[in-house]
């Protein structure tokens, strides 16, 4: 049955396993907000029927990034096969040392978005922190000044939904985002979108897996916990948390996404075309220094982000900041930002075979346009094809049913 309303479209996305979180439909429809599900993840739930708003509908099923996703030509860039549209690309870092520090990888971004707001040229900021009331959970943030800026640096490593702030999206308001959430941003606005900010991803992992962790490390159960931060402070950081009677528990990030995070991300971003932020104005990951075979190495040092400024847009905003003093850049190839991220460099050259095995198996999926997968694929098929029959077997078993 085709959906009548944003209510009944949400549901079917959530219902075969599309869904991200990003909120973006609880903006368009005031019956829906976002919920923890039975698994851990953010999911639109109704209060009522909706409202039938016809263009509401027509914006989510442009937007919603469970839908739809369409990968961006800017003006001038030229298109990386596995970073997308560049204009610019340099390996950067907050010049403030505090916000070098405080942030997961330089500070870039949080850089930007503090100088937006205390010079007046953003009205706010937008983006993701821990709760205050529970600060195992993450949730979106307007910031309109330095502090709050640093309060809310470093990544969150749970559900979120951006997309959903109120003044996400707004005019003169800066969004920081998950790349989905940019992207469902970009396709509502279009030509009038706001400036937007995203980073390299790797998927959404359940809420559950943070609360798992922080009992395994030793928090006491009577202890309320009054910070938790997953990254930053220090390069690339520890998982960290502290209670309100000083007992403070932490381990590497490496071992906090590799053994307990990173396995429980869900189904939704396994298909992802695009974490890396395609849809952003600017954008930022972890420029990792690797060992001989090119994975990163996780030794703590000074933070350092590689950057891309994707539209005319950002590379103004990236120039301009650099003139300030607010950032520091290198300038870079981005071949040499590609061999550094083994996790999107691989998630992108096999999706081709991952969408191929979950179709067989039944799954529906969203439209992907402009990415570039199938000559992606060709250029490592085995690989591809031991993808499309792992997922195959995942999908048939059920894996996608249950995030």
């Amino acid at each position: 049955m085709t959906a009548r309303t944003v209510v009944e479209a949400a549901a079917d996305v959530v219902a075969s396993g599309r869904c991200t979180g990003c909120g973006l439909c609880t903006s368009l429809e005031p019956a829906l907000t976002m919920a923890t599900s039975s698994t851990g993840y953010l999911r639109p739930r109704a209060s009522g029927p909706g409202a039938g708003d016809a263009a509401a509908l027509r914006t989510f099923r442009a937007a919603c990034p469970g839908v739809t996703v369409t990968a961006q030509r800017p003006p001038g860039s030229t298109y990386h096969p596995l970073l997308g549209p560049v204009l610019g690309c340099w390996e950067a870092w907050a010049t403030d040392p505090e916000t070098r520090h405080r942030g997961s990888s330089g500070g870039v971004l949080t850089a930007l978005s503090s100088w937006l707001v205390t010079t007046g040229e953003a009205t706010a900021a937008v983006g993701a922190a821990a709760d205050a009331r529970d600060p195992r959970r993450t949730v979106p943030v307007r910031i309109v000044s330095r502090d709050e800026a640093l309060a809310a640096a470093g990544s969150r490593y749970g559900p979120v939904g951006v997309a959903g702030h109120p003044e996400a999206g707004a005019p003169g308001t800066v969004t920081t985002g998950k790349p989905c959430e940019v992207a469902a941003l970009r396709a509502a606005s279009g030509a009038d979108a706001p400036l937007l900010l995203s980073f390299f991803c790797a998927g959404t992992p359940s809420q559950h897996a943070t609360d798992r962790l922080v009992t395994e490390l030793g928090m006491p159960a009577t202890e309320e916990v009054a910070e938790l931060w997953y990254r930053g402070r220090g390069w690339p950081g520890r998982f960290t948390v502290r209670g309100a009677a000083g007992t403070e528990v932490s381990t590497t990030y490496d071992e906090s996404w590799g053994r307990s995070l990173g396995p429980t991300v869900q189904w939704r971003c396994k298909i992802c075309p695009d974490g890396v932020g395609e849809s952003a104005d600017v954008a930022a990951g972890d420029f990792w220094r690797t060992d001989e075979r090119g994975y990163p190495l996780f030794e703590e040092t000074a933070g350092a982000s590689a950057l891309l400024a994707r539209t005319p847009r950002g590379l103004d905003l990236v120039r301009r900041a650099a003139a300030a003093g607010v950032i520091g850049l290198r300038e870079i190839d981005p071949d040499e930002v590609a061999a550094v991220q083994p996790l999107q460099r691989t998630r992108r050259s096999t999706l081709a075979g991952r969408l191929a095995g979950a179709r067989l198996a039944g799954a529906r999926l969203p439209r992907f346009r402009g990415f570039g997968l199938a000559r992606l694929a060709l250029g490592g098929a085995r690989a591809s094809v031991r993808t499309a029959r792992g997922t195959f077997r995942r999908v048939r078993d059920g894996a996608a049913a249950r995030s």
